[in-house]
């Protein structure tokens, strides 16, 4: 059984122009001391898909339909004051921008041992250790002086480390790693993933890595789920995503064909994907890729298609998954 595991979810957003089918219909599982990546591009429904778990959405949104088990048990019909015991001690999550989820007018030291107060109900004294011994633990020089500093005293990098350390806090069974690296340059960025494998392999924490880099997918994840529209399009092994690329979903090929590359020749363009995701309320009919799908036959606008596996743990949402079919379907 998988630690924890999504089933056709569906999450809705209420709005004043309709009902907006952010996540619809996506089934993906995360295993104990494993990573799945989630990619794909802005808009694709990675955050929601992501956010539902721990049930924390805008005020306009819903879960519809669908399950989210975790250890076996549906995390959508829990009751909240058992939801609010699971978020932080079993699930916890790191955020995109540190700044924007770290309070400006307390220390780092009031924070941190907010999460250990508020989840573990340990003393003040036995927080203020859990503090340096955390930030130890991401690998912070001179804890104790930056437990007495404000989050604009630090730099990215520094804040990032800050975050991981508040999630890893309470040693949770699943972390969602939500665009972790996005505001960080290079460098900081390959200390950061470094710090978060090192930290998996140590505790066996099982990670949701959701980005739209596929460098780091490459580098981070395990398995690969590809979104677009909200819905799963493509999943399988990272090798597989990477590898020969025999049978793939053309938005998965389009994705790995716009990441410049050492070997091409110089002066050639990349190759980008045209047009950009159509608005949730306008989806086009058939396959959702259709429109921008340089593959599309009339027949791919008219059905859309199931996600099925094609091979042993590889599924795709496509009705000509096989790359060499479909070009030939193409020139004839």
């Amino acid at each position: 059984m998988s630690l924890l595991e999504l089933v056709d979810l569906h999450t809705y957003f209420r709005t004043k122009r309709g009902v907006v089918k952010a996540v619809n219909g996506v089934s993906y599982r995360v295993e104990a001391g494993k990573t799945l990546g989630v990619v794909g591009e802005s808009g694709s429904g990675k955050s929601v898909s992501a956010m539902s778990i721990l049930r924390l959405l805008d005020g306009n949104g819903y879960i519809h339909s669908g399950k989210i088990l975790f250890e076996g048990r549906d995390l959508t019909k829990i009751p909240m004051n058992e939801m609010y015991a699971i978020r932080g001690n079993e699930i916890s999550v790191i955020f995109q921008e540190p700044m924007t989820s770290l309070n400006p007018v307390f220390t780092i030291q009031r924070q941190l041992q907010e999460v250990y107060r508020t989840h573990q109900r340990v003393s003040k004294k036995a927080a203020e250790e859990k503090a340096v011994q955390s930030l130890q633990d991401v690998r912070i020089p001179n804890p104790e002086t930056v437990l007495r500093q404000y989050p604009h005293q630090l730099s990215g990098g520094m804040r990032q480390r800050i975050m991981i350390a508040m999630a890893l806090a309470c040693e949770p069974r699943v972390l969602i790693a939500d665009e972790p690296t996005t505001a960080l340059d290079v460098t900081i960025q390959a200390q950061i993933l470094n710090l978060m494998r090192d930290l998996q392999t140590q505790r066996g924490t099982a990670i949701l890595f959701i980005t739209h880099d596929l460098g780091v997918i490459r580098e981070m994840a395990d398995s690969v789920a590809v979104m677009y529209c909200g819905e799963v399009v493509e999943m399988a092994p990272v090798a597989k995503i990477f590898g020969d690329r025999v049978i793939s979903h053309p938005y998965t090929e389009g994705l790995l064909e716009s990441i410049p590359r050492l070997d091409k020749e110089p002066g050639v363009r990349l190759e980008a994907i045209p047009g950009s995701v159509p608005h949730p309320l306008n989806l086009p009919k058939g396959c959702k890729f259709a429109p921008r799908c340089k593959f599309a036959t009339p027949f791919c606008r008219e059905q859309e298609p199931a996600l099925e596996e094609v091979a042993p743990a590889h599924s795709i949402r496509c009705l000509y998954p096989d790359t060499e079919k479909r070009r030939k379907e193409i020139e004839t």
